[in-house]
This record gives C-alpha cells, structure tokens and sequence, in this order.
C-alpha cells in the first residue's frame, strides 16, 4: 500500500502527538471551544453592530452638508473714551439656502467613494385637515437620488411613494391624528401665509412615533414654493462607500467647497461611542481566548519535553540536530491551534445556525442577520495555527537545547 513521504519533523511530530493521545484530545477539544467562541461572538457582535447601524443609516445621510450659520460683530472695539453700550445679539437662523448648490452638487458627487448626492429641503409648516391641525416638517426631496439614501419606499405601508408635484407623503401617526387616509386632501400652510393642497399618495412608518408624528415628504420643487425658497436647498445629502469614514470625507468635503459638513459619526457622537465600545468588546474577548488558547499549548507541549526528554536525547546522540528538534515541537503547536482550530470553526457555525433559528422576534424572523463570512474562519485558522506555533516556541526551544548525554541518564 501507498504510503505518502513525510519528512522526518513531520513523522517525530505525529508519533509523540498519537503517544499522548489523552493530552491531544484535551487540548484539541480547549481550542476548538475558544476559537469557537470567538467566531460564534465575532459573528454575533458584527451582525448586531451592523444592524444598528443599518437601521440608523437607513433614515438619514452619511453627511449631511448645510449652509453657514449666520453670526453678529461689533463694527469696531470701543475705546478707552468711549461707553461701549452696544448689545450685541445673536441673529435669528432664518432659513437659508447653500449657495451655487448646484457646482456644489457636482463638485461633491465627483469625488472619489462618493456614492449618492441628493439636495433637500427642509422646513417648518403647518398640515390642516378640517378644524384639526399640526405641526409638520416638511421635507422636499427629488426622489430618484434621495430614495438611494432614505429608504423609504420600504417603509411605506399604504399607498406608493410616488411623489409629483401635488402629492405628500405622511407618517402612520399624523395620519391617524388628523383623520386622513391615502387619497385624501391635505392643506399645508407655512409661517408666512402661503399655502397649498396636496393630495396623500402614500403613508409610511418610520419605526419611530415622534418621527410618524412630524415628518412629511414632498417633491423638491413644491417645498421650495412652500418654504419660500425658489430654487434654493436648505441641504446637501451624501452617502459614502464606508460609512465609518464619513467624518474623514466630510473634513475633506469642508476643506474644498468650505461649506458645513456634519457626518454622522459627528452628530450621532454617542451612537458611535457605543459602536466603538462593541468593537473593542470584540477585540478583548479574541485576545483573551486567544491567550488562553497560548497558554493551553505551551503547558501540554511543556509536559512533553519533560515525558519525551530521553527520546529527545536519543535522537540528538543519533545526529539530529537542534533545528531539527526545534521543528518538531513547533509542528506539534502548529498542528495543536490548526485541528483545534477546524473543530472550533464547525462549532462556531453551528452556534451561529441554532442562534439563526432560536433567537427570533416576535414575528417569527431572525433578531438580526447573521453572515457566515468566510474571512472569519480563515481569520481564526490562520490566528489559531499562529498561536499555537507561538505557543509552542519555548516549550521548543527548551527541547532543543537539551544537553544529550543528561536527557539519555535523566
């Protein structure tokens, strides 16, 4: 029968593992459990970062560019002579408009991992139905590029989002509060008077009740003539291919077109402490599983330089060399992280599999998606295999440089 050629490190290493079969099994089973946790926390802390993220990111922009705040100064300094009586107050933030938006649209969306640029506008109204009314913010948006950011066509739940010039779109509550349904007329009025009736073409749940209660959409050029600014932008909406560069592109986007850039990351500053938190959760759990995983190699591979010290001195007294030995011990680490570490992979998937079917929301769904991400299990074989060959380099070296002669009289 066939047999494959193995070097001679590769057969000493195998022989001393099958010799201790009781240690290898324990040991294989301690790094199958540790890398298995790590895969099985890894996928579940990214699955749940990223759904966090996917349902923040869902209703709003990446970045968000906005006209500059308008500020007072005094002409000149009083002097020493002078009663400096002035009161200086802050100015009113009226609504405003970016200029040349238009240059700024182009500008912006040729720059490199920008995805999606859309303008909006945005303002306070006033929504009456009959004797009932309530106060709104009236979004105008061109829904061809806004609906790529905002998804709110997946978050209609009667009617179409369609938005022509004459149709509105209303959350679940105000609609409910002012008694309208989809094809019904509703009047919107702004501060100053000017008014107009739109027709409801669709209502939409933003999984938020004061978000259902307030938010409106309309077609870009019907809330400019509503919120008095007649080709004018209050905002400059964009999302970026990595999402957790935002901020980084929008301190570039600020420094070419000196317009305000606030990204998400900047005005969700808390949200992304939590996200940040998970992530180095994450990192500490690998380490600590992993070292663990170290520390469990480097003591079995110690007890078999002591049980294996006159085979050792055997072989160093038949001409083996110290390198030779060396490779052996780290085989055997090596070999240790890299089975455990295939063990560890198929109960992490399997961890994930059962989670996929037991954790469920009230509906029957999954609480979030979970991928099975290849990269992960290469990761871990590879962390594994790394840290067993670490682990086992003193145990090793020890071996090496024991004296033949002592190891054979022990």
């Amino acid at each position: 029968m066939f047999k494959p050629w193995l070097p001679f490190e590769w057969i000493v290493a195998i022989r001393f593992l099958r010799e201790g079969r009781m240690q290898t099994v324990f040991i294989l089973v301690g790094v199958a459990i540790g890398v298995g946790v790590i895969v099985f926390m890894s996928a579940l802390l990214a699955g749940l970062q990223g759904n966090f993220i996917a349902r923040v990111l869902s209703a709003q922009a990446h970045i968000q560019l906005l006209p500059p705040k308008e500020i007072t100064r005094t002409l000149h300094p009083a002097t020493p002579s002078e009663v400096d009586a002035a009161i200086v107050q802050p100015p009113l933030q009226r609504l405003k408009s970016i200029d040349q938006w238009q240059s700024l649209l182009t500008t912006v969306r040729d720059m490199p991992d920008v995805t999606v640029v859309s303008p909006v506008v945005g303002g306070s109204a006033l929504a009456v139905r009959g004797s009932a009314s309530r106060a709104i913010s009236l979004t105008g948006v061109e829904p061809e590029g806004y609906f790529q950011i905002v998804k709110l066509p997946e978050k209609i739940v009667r009617g179409t989002p369609r938005l022509t010039g004459q149709d509105i779109l209303v959350g679940t509550d105000l609609a409910s509060e002012l008694g309208v349904d989809v094809g019904d007329k509703l009047r919107v009025a702004n501060a100053a008077g000017v008014a107009n009736t739109l027709t409801i073409s669709g209502v939409f749940d933003l999984g938020n009740k004061g978000a259902n209660q307030r938010s409106t959409f309309v077609a870009l050029r019907t809330a400019q003539s509503l919120l008095g600014l007649p080709g004018g932008v209050t905002s400059i909406e964009v999302t970026v291919r990595d999402v957790y560069a935002a901020e980084t592109m929008a301190q570039r986007i600020q420094a070419a077109t000196g317009v305000e850039a606030d990204s998400w990351i900047k005005t969700g500053a808390q949200f992304f402490a939590a996200v940040s938190a998970q992530t180095t959760a994450n990192t500490a759990i690998r380490f600590f599983v992993g070292l663990s995983v170290a520390f469990g190699i480097a003591s079995v591979l110690v007890v078999s330089v002591v049980q294996k010290s006159r085979e050792i001195g055997i072989m160093r007294a038949m001409g083996i060399s110290r390198g030779q030995v060396l490779r052996v011990f780290l085989l055997q680490g090596g070999l240790l992280g890299w089975g455990g570490a295939v063990l560890g992979c198929m109960v992490g998937a399997v961890g994930l599999v059962l989670w996929q079917h037991l954790a469920l929301n009230a509906d029957g769904t999954p609480l979030f998606p979970l991928v099975l991400d290849p990269k992960l299990f290469a990761m871990a074989l590879g962390l594994a295999t790394v840290t067993g060959l670490a682990a086992a380099y003193a145990p090793a070296l020890r071996a090496a440089r024991l004296d033949p002669v002592e190891a054979i009289h022990g």
